[in-house]
């Protein structure tokens, strides 16, 4: 199914989920005047009139070169939400902040709850400017929290989505910027004009060191609040409030396992840390991603104080042209100090029965769920290597073609969480996660991502990973316990997890 638009004077073919949208001729860098502006505007304000329901306008606009991280630093303010995903190895990273619409639900229906949430909202979304740039139009940033409910008092909901006011993204050397309004059938249309006017010209000629209250989408000269170079690093001390004997629970777990309640279950820690001054989630972010460039730096904020901040190995999936990508990984071994020791221990890795094991059963979880959805997922018979800065995995990547009648949070839903981050066989192991680790979870290994207009997107699992308020940092780092594991292995491999997070939070 398609449909035909008018851009720029031609007939355009839309893609299925493109259909929702509609898109205006007006070329904000091909025309660029107030005039012009105000008059889309008032197209978005007509419409929201017609019916009483409020439009986004969403204006996409190629910029020069910006680094994202530099632009939410400059207007970082933790009363507002944001969202951040970086994978440097590829030269991928989005930031969007502020909210032009939101919504948050919970239960077994999370996943469908917020795709209907998304198309109500494309809709009533009015898009101009460029759209087809790379992370241009309308994007979606979405948290789900590891379980269906969350408990009491957690900082961020069991599914959250948001459509930023604004968003700047880079795909190798294009970098797009794009600026989301609510129009009102009774907005203020020449303020909203002024404002998106002057975010365009901060946008095409930003200055990183000037003074400004205001973020881009509100018309301000973005801003360093802060300067990595000039804060001195709090000193953290450590707190006697880690939940359990972990190894105790391991211990309890293999009973378990042996008694055939379960094949394999994912068990994590919680390290508390307390510093002499407040954290700043960004400062810990910018350290994550020039460590580990090979892996999802992210940072989500909800506005209320709170940041969930990591560097994720594990892509749960992404879609794109029509084709499904997720992967397997599991099994786990450090690096070596050398070249000789790092490479003995690969194939040592390659080679260890229980990791084998374990790193099958994901596999095989993983094919069983797409299999469920009618796809049929390729993958190679024997695992390869992910190699990153402190521990090696077993990875095996996958694919699949997606048909028209499967989006990607159909696909999402029927893999989270998959056996690399819950166990085997799942609602088994899921049923005994909470009582033996002796704390919520919350965002901790949940599946985080943006979905864009076109029905594409991208989610990873939020691993080696800490919750960050105030002067408090919450650490997580899990391992999957199976027949063969020992209590002390398996500490040692959260050690070497948390090791990330602690190396972040403390230089």
């Amino acid at each position: 199914m398609s449909l035909r638009c008018a851009l720029g004077g031609k007939q355009r073919v839309l893609t299925p989920a493109l259909i929702f949208v509609k898109i205006l001729s007006l070329d904000p860098s091909a025309n660029p005047t107030p005039l012009a502006l105000q008059a889309f505007l008032a197209q978005c304000q007509a419409a929201a009139s017609r019916d009483g329901q409020p439009r986004i306008a969403s204006i996409s606009l190629a910029v020069d070169a910006l680094d994202p991280l530099a632009v939410l630093e400059s207007i970082f303010e933790p009363s507002e939400p944001h969202f951040y995903a970086e994978r440097a190895d590829i030269d991928s990273v989005m930031a969007g902040a502020e909210t032009a619409a939101s919504f948050e639900t919970s239960g077994p229906d999370r996943f469908r709850d917020v795709q209907r949430w998304i198309d109500d909202q494309l809709q009533r979304t009015i898009a101009v400017g460029a759209v087809d740039a790379p992370f241009g139009g309308p994007h979606f940033f979405t948290s789900f929290a590891f379980a269906d409910e969350v408990e009491p008092g957690e900082p961020f909901a069991a599914a959250r989505v948001f459509v930023p006011r604004w968003q700047v993204a880079r795909a190798g050397n294009k970098t797009t910027a794009v600026a989301n309004l609510t129009v009102t059938p009774n907005a203020d249309v020449a303020a909203l004009t002024e404002r998106v006017w002057r975010a365009h010209a901060k946008f095409n000629n930003f200055n990183y060191g000037e003074n400004s209250a205001e973020g881009p989408a509100a018309g301000g000269v973005p801003s360093p609040r802060f300067g990595f170079e000039r804060t001195e690093t709090p000193a953290l001390a450590w707190t006697a409030s880690e939940a359990g004997d972990y190894r105790a629970v391991v211990t309890r777990a293999l009973a378990l396992i042996a008694a055939g309640e379960f094949h394999k279950i994912v068990l994590a820690r919680a390290r508390d840390l307390s510093a002499s001054q407040p954290l700043h989630p960004l400062r810990v972010l910018n350290g994550l991603r020039q460590r580990f460039p090979d892996c999802y730096a992210f940072s989500l904020a909800n506005g209320r104080g709170q940041s969930f901040i990591g560097a994720s190995p594990e892509r749960l999936v992404r879609v794109s042209k029509g084709v499904l990508e997720t992967e397997a990984l599991a099994g786990s071994i450090r690096r070596g100090l050398g070249a000789s020791e790092d490479a003995a221990l690969a194939v040592a890795l390659l080679h260890a029965e229980k990791d084998l094991r374990e790193h099958r059963l994901v596999v095989d979880a993983i094919a069983s769920r797409l299999k469920q959805l009618g796809l049929t997922p390729e993958f190679s018979a024997t695992p390869g290597l992910r190699r990153l800065a402190n521990v090696q995995h077993l990875r095996t990547p996958i694919r699949a073609a997606l048909p028209e009648n499967v989006r990607l949070l159909d696909a999402l839903a029927a893999l989270h969480p998959t056996p690399a981050v819950g166990g085997s066989p799942q609602g088994a192991a899921l049923a005994r996660i909470r009582e033996l680790e002796g704390f919520p979870r919350g965002l901790y290994a949940g599946a985080h991502g943006w979905i864009n207009a076109r029905g594409g997107g991208e989610f990873f699992v939020g691993l080696r990973s800490a919750l960050i308020s105030g002067a408090s940092a919450r650490v997580y780092a899990g391992a999957g316990i199976v027949a063969g594991s020992t209590p002390e292995k398996e500490f040692a491999e959260t050690e070497l997890k948390f090791k990330a997070m602690l190396d972040a939070l403390l230089t």
